[in-house]
């Protein structure tokens, strides 16, 4: 006989990739290896960025690097984790991306460099206030930081004219 709130099988265990606050997606360790990966493609496409996006690149990767650094002395806020982790693993690498894919179909003339600098400087902007709000623990500028990037950067704002 089963009672009232019984269940026939135990719960499965959670998905640490569904939550974003488990220590899978929040690990500074495993968002520094990431961040050094953006790093390593930033050098190997450098002879085809302009030399300001490559330096704009390994800016945006410092700052990033400095906000994870802010993580010794306390756990980083989550809306700090969630925007320094799609800045590195989506934001970037799809700014670059889709200038490469772009400069490579106008072979015989330069693609748009002013678009893609304009949004380096975006991404550079919004990790520097990440920066100042993790140094000084403001989770409401936290959280207006991450809907910028999330409205700036969403579908169809990244792709180039």
């Amino acid at each position: 006989m089963r009672w009232w709130g019984e269940a026939d099988e135990p719960a499965p265990a959670p998905d640490p990739a569904a939550d974003p606050t488990s220590a899978a997606v929040g690990d500074p360790e495993q968002i520094r290896r990431r961040i050094v990966d953006a790093e390593h493609f930033v050098n190997q496409q450098a002879s085809r960025l302009p030399t300001a996006a490559v330096v704009k690149a390994r800016w945006l990767t410092d700052t990033l690097r400095e906000i994870l650094d802010t993580s010794a002395n306390r756990p980083l806020d989550i809306h700090a984790v969630l925007l320094v982790r799609n800045t590195v693993e989506d934001f970037l690498p799809t700014t670059l991306r889709s200038y490469l894919n772009l400069e490579a179909s106008m072979r015989d003339r330069p693609g748009p460099v002013p678009e893609l600098l304009a949004q380096l400087d975006l991404l550079q902007e919004a990790a520097s206030n990440i920066l100042v709000a993790v140094r000084g623990q403001d989770r409401d500028a936290l959280a207006t930081q991450g809907n910028f990037l999330r409205t700036k950067f969403s579908g169809s704002d990244l792709d180039l004219p």
